[in-house]
């Protein structure tokens, strides 16, 4: 027997778009919470049944303005933790530079080419996590500064990727809101929930 895909999400709402596209007899979806550490714990805890083939992050995101509109489905290339490291008199340093492990992890790269096939729309590049969402355009800009390939950020998927382990990870998600200023009045939520929904109905050809 062929054993399921996993998806993570951070709320139930996210998990509900997710089941309402893609098919039960081969996905299995699951809130896991908010956050990279509960993200990895929730993760952790499934994956440890042994039960399922690969595992993807899901859910609604930020976009970064002109490389990923309101609307777009992004497939994250690699999934980075942009605010561990350290704090220095000349900027930010993550803890690659420090020695203290990596901040990024690769998708599967078998994984994220056959995602990439059954959502040929969807942009492909480097999804940030953050413990705190960007919310002002100082902070926007420093962070399209640093990560020249990120199309989104959330607060998940690295948490989700080291979870994973060695077993076949991506990320995907679809634009809400432009990163930036909070202004709520520009947020969709309800078409990203609707976006996320259509690009869940490939999930499985995706793991086939």
């Amino acid at each position: 027997m062929t054993l399921p895909l996993l998806v993570v999400t951070a709320v139930a709402a996210e998990a509900d778009a997710v089941r309402a596209g893609a098919d039960p007899r081969h996905v299995v979806v699951e809130p896991v919470g908010v956050g990279p550490a509960a993200a990895a714990a929730g993760t952790a805890r499934l994956l440890a049944t042994g039960r399922y083939r690969a595992v993807v992050s899901a859910g609604i995101a930020g976009g970064f303005p002109d490389r990923a509109p309101v609307g777009a489905t992004v497939l994250g290339a690699r999934s980075i933790a942009a605010d561990l490291g350290a704090e220095t008199p000349d900027g930010f340093l993550p803890i690659d530079e420090l020695g203290f492990g990596s901040s990024v992890v690769e998708a599967d790269a078998t994984l994220l080419k056959a995602l990439a096939a059954v959502l040929p729309e969807a942009i492909v590049g480097d999804v940030l996590t953050l413990a705190t969402v960007t919310g002002t355009a100082a902070t926007a800009d420093r962070l399209a500064a640093r990560f020249p390939q990120a199309v989104a950020e959330a607060m998940e998927g690295y948490g989700v990727a080291v979870a994973a382990g060695g077993l076949p990870f991506a990320e995907l998600r679809t634009i809400s809101n432009p990163i930036g200023p909070r202004d709520r009045a520009t947020w969709r939520l309800r078409e990203a929930f609707a976006a996320l929904s259509t690009a869940s109905a490939g999930l499985w050809k995706a793991c086939g």
